[in-house]
């Protein structure tokens, strides 16, 4: 069925069962999650369909329908097909994240994609792997996931900010600017990122001359922009989701907007439609700004998703969507079991220290000759660390041009030292 079709039609139980569901598989870190093990491996997913963040949502659930097609018709998991996903929305609110997780884990998935907001996944994490049942985001980049205590049950296929960080400090100094402004959301995505990249910006010679989080549920930002403006950088980084616009508005008003000084920004920033959000009547007024994104750039698996999903038009996270949808199949398969307390043991190992493979189809002939497989997904080589997170990952450097298009100038790798 085509994933568009699907991810509409959540499965909604009562609140009684919810509860009995809940209650009867929480807190068990061992495994035993999902259905047990009945030889069909179930997924459900909790992404955006609504919120700040709803531009991730289609391409992030479209790869996971790509992936399970692609997966069926390579004959499936253990030789069965994998099932219609049971999908819900995360909505970037906390309370609307919770009931969704539980619902999904109500139909006894096996594992869980998603959420694409580090704050939205911290919401839910201890529900999903306290059930023993395995969650693996696409998008989530977070430092803080890096040494969450979740019984070895969370992984993601995005890198974290400690990767991020150093890649997006090479660009703002590599334009030679040495007074830097930081202006980030008041979460863990924005904390974080804001404290590993003034790290890397010091250890490079800059001077971070202030940095200040928001609250990102504000309606005005004009204090922000004001601080940002009166410690007179030659450059500003500012961390931030959709709200984003608000606040380089208010820089702009401030006098700090990008046709002052320097302006950059991180993926939560990296939209098609940005420019038209900051300024409809004058999309260029953010030309020259730059910015850091795990890499959207597959030009195969983009022909590929917009075949299957034509609305399709954003691709950021798309295919680190794809490659945890493979890497928990794969890892079935390399167990011989669904049971997620059983293949969680091949999480890692599938992407690392075995014969290279592309495909489920490649791999998992591979796992059927006895061999150990090492998969390098859609968006590169994931090579897990202990963590359960890729240990090098390559970053697109981005800009808007004159008419505030969004374009690639560059891709730069980033690793754990």
């Amino acid at each position: 069925m085509r994933a568009s079709a699907w991810w509409r039609s959540a499965i909604f139980l009562s609140a009684t069962a919810l509860v009995a569901t809940a209650c009867a598989t929480g807190g068990d870190q061992q495994g035993g999650g999902g259905d047990g093990g009945n030889g069909v491996l179930d997924l459900g997913y909790v992404l955006p369909e609504t919120g700040q963040l709803a531009f991730l949502g289609p391409p992030q659930i479209e790869s996971v329908g790509l992936a399970v097609q692609d997966i069926n018709e390579a004959g499936g998991v253990l030789g069965e097909p994998i099932p219609e996903v049971v999908g819900s929305d995360e909505a970037g609110q906390v309370g609307v994240a919770v009931d969704s997780a539980r619902r999904v884990l109500s139909s006894g998935v096996d594992a869980v994609i998603g959420a694409a907001a580090s704050g939205m996944s911290l919401a839910i994490i201890d529900n999903i792997t306290g059930s023993g049942v395995v969650q693996c985001s696409g998008s989530n980049t977070a430092a803080t996931f890096s040494d969450y205590n979740d019984g070895g049950f969370y992984f993601r296929t995005a890198p974290s900010d400690n990767l991020q960080a150093p890649v997006l400090a090479d660009v703002i100094t590599g334009d030679g600017h040495q007074r830097i402004a930081i202006a980030a959301r008041a979460d863990d995505y924005g904390r974080g990122l804001m404290e590993a990249t003034r790290t890397a910006l010091e250890e490079q010679g800059a001077e971070v001359v202030i940095s200040e989080t928001y609250d990102p549920e504000a309606t005005n930002f004009d204090q922000v922009a004001q601080q940002v403006s009166g410690a007179e950088p030659d450059a500003a980084l500012v961390v931030a989701f959709e709200e984003g616009a608000q606040v380089l508005q208010a820089m702009v008003e401030a006098g700090a907007g990008p046709r002052d000084i320097g302006i950059y920004g991180t993926d939560g920033l990296r939209s098609a439609e940005l420019a038209g959000l900051v300024s409809p009547n004058d999309p260029g007024l953010i030309a020259g700004m730059k910015g850091t994104a795990p890499t959207a750039e597959n030009d195969d698996y983009s022909a590929r998703l917009k075949k299957f999903a034509p609305e399709v038009t954003e691709m950021q996270f798309a295919p680190q969507v794809y490659d945890c949808v493979t890497t928990i199949a794969l890892a079935a398969e390399a167990t011989g079991s669904d049971d997620p307390g059983a293949f969680v043991s091949q999480m890692n190992g599938v992407t690392r220290d075995g014969a290279k493979c592309t495909s489920f189809a490649d791999c998992k002939a591979l796992l059927d000759e006895g061999t150990d497989i090492d998969y390098d997904g859609v968006s590169g080589p994931l090579d897990f660390v202990e963590a359960g997170e890729p240990g090098t990952a390559t970053f697109d450097v981005y800009t808007y041009d004159d008419n505030g298009e969004l374009q690639t100038l560059e891709t730069k790798q980033g690793s754990v030292d």
